[in-house]
């Protein structure tokens, strides 16, 4: 399944490369005919779409790669590093784009053919505002982080593209020379902002910063799959590397129960997240054991049949991301 998966990613993002290689060469045939600073901004995007699309579709064949005794968690945070090279190049492209609009404004040139530079532009952006869905929905099915900062790039540049081909619509009719640095401007800044919010992102993945959604996701289906058994779980961490999950946590069972009834509950854990995430988890588990001696948990524990039992059941309780995170035995 894996690898029909990291398959399916690397096809798509060869198909955004070629794509995008294309409409570089339009837009920069449409620069070439009008002589437009505004329709350049575009034509440098599209270098830095093709550009960090060709090193998503390298780091997505790195991240295909297993794991070996120097990756013990594989290769799936390449995707990361690719995408924080994506932001990279996004601001540069943003800053350049901003240089050639001050030039322009104090060094004018006439501008000329402009009705057909819109017709390029305004088709590119359609093709890359299609090809960013594309690119997200296959992203979001499949945990490529890649594929969806690519995605939300191309979706940014179709809508500096829209607002390009309203300022051209305007610079056309009106002819005022200095509409068209000003729109350069405007994009060259929104391009760099784009670039930042890609690199906030991934720098939260590379650093292994919790994730609040997935752990809340989680929680809902352990509860509501809880066993009698699975008396508490706590101290989960959990790291992200491409499509894989690596968790490590706690299972608190009866203190009673043998090292092979241990295991198997932390087998029936494993399979209930499988049931949800695939064969996508790595599962490491601690098991320990209901201290009855310090705390009770008699009054919460499910298994109404413990021949142990020091307080009758009264409700269960059941866990939340506070609980399912914290790195001691619940107190009380």
């Amino acid at each position: 399944m894996e690898i029909h998966t990291d398959q399916i990613k690397l096809k798509v993002q060869k198909r955004i490369v070629l794509v995008s290689f294309v409409i570089l060469i339009a837009k920069f045939i449409a620069y070439y005919v009008t002589h437009s600073v505004g329709v350049l901004t575009d034509a440098l995007e599209s270098i830095v779409n093709v550009v960090a699309g060709a090193v998503s579709l390298y780091s997505l064949h790195l991240a295909m790669q297993p794991q070996d005794r120097n990756h013990p968690f594989g290769h799936g945070k390449i995707e990361l590093i690719s995408a924080s090279s994506e932001g990279i190049l996004i601001i540069i492209a943003g800053i350049m784009i901003i240089y050639e609009a001050v030039k322009r404004l104090l060094f004018p040139v006439e501008i000329q053919k402009l009705d057909i530079g819109i017709y390029i532009i305004a088709f590119s952006g359609i093709i890359n505002y299609l090809l960013g869905t594309y690119s997200i929905r296959t992203g979001k099915k499949h945990n490529s982080v890649a594929l969806v900062a690519g995605g939300k790039h191309l979706h940014s540049d179709t809508y500096s593209t829209i607002g390009l081909v309203i300022g051209l619509l305007a610079l056309f009719f009106t002819k005022i020379s200095w509409i068209d640095s000003a729109l350069a401007l405007l994009f060259g800044g929104i391009i760099i902002f784009t670039g930042i919010s890609i690199l906030r992102q991934t720098i939260t993945g590379l650093v292994d910063h919790a994730d609040e959604q997935l752990l809340g996701e989680m929680v809902t289906v352990l509860n509501e799959n809880r066993q009698p058994e699975w008396i508490d779980i706590h101290n989960t961490k959990i790291i992200k590397s491409g499509n894989y999950l690596y968790i490590d946590c706690d299972l608190t069972v009866p203190w009673y129960y043998t090292v092979e009834a241990g295991h198997n509950l932390g087998s029936q854990l494993k399979d209930v997240l499988n049931q949800k995430y695939g064969n996508r988890i790595q599962l490491t588990i601690h098991i320990d054991p209901c201290n009855i001696t310090q705390t009770c948990k008699c009054e919460k524990c499910m298994l109404v049949k413990c021949p142990h039992r020091q307080k009758p059941f009264t409700q269960q309780q059941n866990m939340d991301i506070l609980s399912f995170t914290n790195t001691e035995l619940e107190k009380s």
